[in-house]
């Protein structure tokens, strides 16, 4: 991505931003309707319905789509702070708000001595590749409190770790932020965040943690990897079916739980990865937080049982942080990343319906996508491992032993 002569002057990125975030909430506000299922109805019906249940003081019991931690009910009653709006607009103008606080917020870092306005232009671009999608769901809040959490980084560990802690309080996937954090005030902070938080809403709203088995029960949604397994086999006489379950288009049939299993695997071997990193790293430069970071979510991401459009957002927001860092090793996979997004957004919402037939088109931009994800994953744990994980040194060649007569050559 060249943004050479765009970097010269900065006054591009605020435009830039305007023109895209308008077409944005054209979109969404329907103003002009975006091709493919509507990508909105999650915040008419499904967070509008979650706001009237939260505002009488409990978490949705009774509903298997409420699958977030406790303050994920700080994202969706936010919109009752524009009372002079319907429940949707307001919604959306505040995710546009937040929108506009990451690119502020990361044009100021990026001006700073040795840091790059290459991570702004992340931000900008990166999000509407993504579509409206990215506007009509919370995980622009949840990025933008993990960037936070990342530019605070070396300089401030403990308002790292209370803004990783407090994201992980809204969608879990931040706390993976603290993996090469190697000051004990960012984990002592974020354990006293984390504590506090969730000892309040433990408190005061019944039933917080019912997100947990939520979670446990979903099964192989079907824009995520291991659901190629199933887009191929539908063509070979696989008797499954797909519906929507557990909020989510899902397979459901034979194998689905196998499938689900080996997922849970990958996930699991990716954290082993990740742990022996940690263990054998022993080169830290100051963007080494930020790209293990990117690294983890992005392994997580691809590995998972359920690849919703919207968590692309989140890899868009790390990506950005990444290049913040002109030292970084994440090039190429944040390329990737960006690459990624447009295809995100033409597997859904533009031709969702392919996807969901398994028809030839659904599955080239599903292995498109998703290879995508692979190939970045790979590309980006390789660099992480090779800048931070010392070599083997082969042992030294001991002398041979001077021979009668000869003169002993120095080694």
């Amino acid at each position: 991505m060249k943004t050479t002569g765009l970097r010269r002057s900065p006054a591009w990125l605020p435009v830039v931003w305007c023109l895209t975030r308008l077409l944005l909430l054209l979109f969404v506000l329907k103003v002009y309707v975006f091709p493919g299922p509507d990508v909105t109805s999650d915040v008419h019906v499904i967070y509008q319905g979650w706001y009237g249940v939260l505002s009488s003081g409990t978490f949705p019991l009774n509903d298997v789509t409420w699958q977030y931690p406790p303050a994920a009910a700080l994202a969706i009653l936010s919109p009752g702070l524009l009372p002079f709006l319907d429940y949707a607009t307001a919604f959306f103008v505040l995710i546009c708000v937040t929108d506009a606080a990451v690119l502020a917020l990361m044009t100021w870092a990026g001006r700073r001595p040795g840091r790059s306005l290459r991570g702004a232009w992340v931000w900008v671009i990166g999000v509407p590749l993504l579509g409206p999608t990215v506007y009509a769901r919370y995980d622009v809040m949840v990025t933008a409190v993990a960037m936070a959490a990342l530019l605070a980084g070396a300089r401030h560990p403990r308002a790292m770790g209370a803004l990783a802690a407090f994201g992980a309080l809204l969608k879990v996937w931040p706390a993976m932020l603290l993996l090469a954090a190697r000051r004990r005030s960012a984990w002592g902070a974020a354990l006293v965040t984390g504590i506090a938080v969730t000892g309040v809403f433990a408190l005061a709203m019944p039933g917080a943690f019912a997100f947990l088995t939520f979670q446990r029960d979903r099964g192989t949604e079907v824009e995520s990897l291991g659901a190629l397994v199933f887009h191929v086999a539908r063509h070979f006489g696989w008797q499954g079916e797909v519906k929507l379950n557990y909020g989510s288009i899902e397979f459901l049939g034979p194998y689905v739980s196998e499938v689900s299993t080996g997922a849970l695997f990958l996930t699991g071997a990716a954290f082993g990865w990740l742990v022996l990193w940690r263990l054998l790293a022993r080169r830290f430069e100051e963007h080494t937080l930020t790209d293990a970071a990117f690294v983890a979510v992005l392994m997580f991401t691809t590995t998972s049982r359920v690849i919703s459009p919207q968590y692309m957002v989140w890899l868009v927001g790390l990506a950005a942080v990444c290049l913040y860092h002109p030292g970084s090793r994440m090039r190429l996979p944040v390329l990737l990343v960006l690459v990624a997004s447009f295809v995100t957004v033409l597997e859904f919402p533009f031709y969702f319906g392919s996807v969901v037939a398994s028809d030839g088109l659904g599955l080239t931009l599903l292995f498109l996508r998703n290879g995508l994800l692979v190939a970045a994953s790979l590309i980006a744990a390789r660099a992480l491992w090779k800048a931070t994980v010392p070599g083997i040194a082969p042992a030294p060649v001991p002398p041979r032993p001077a021979r009668a007569g000869e003169t002993p050559v120095s080694p």
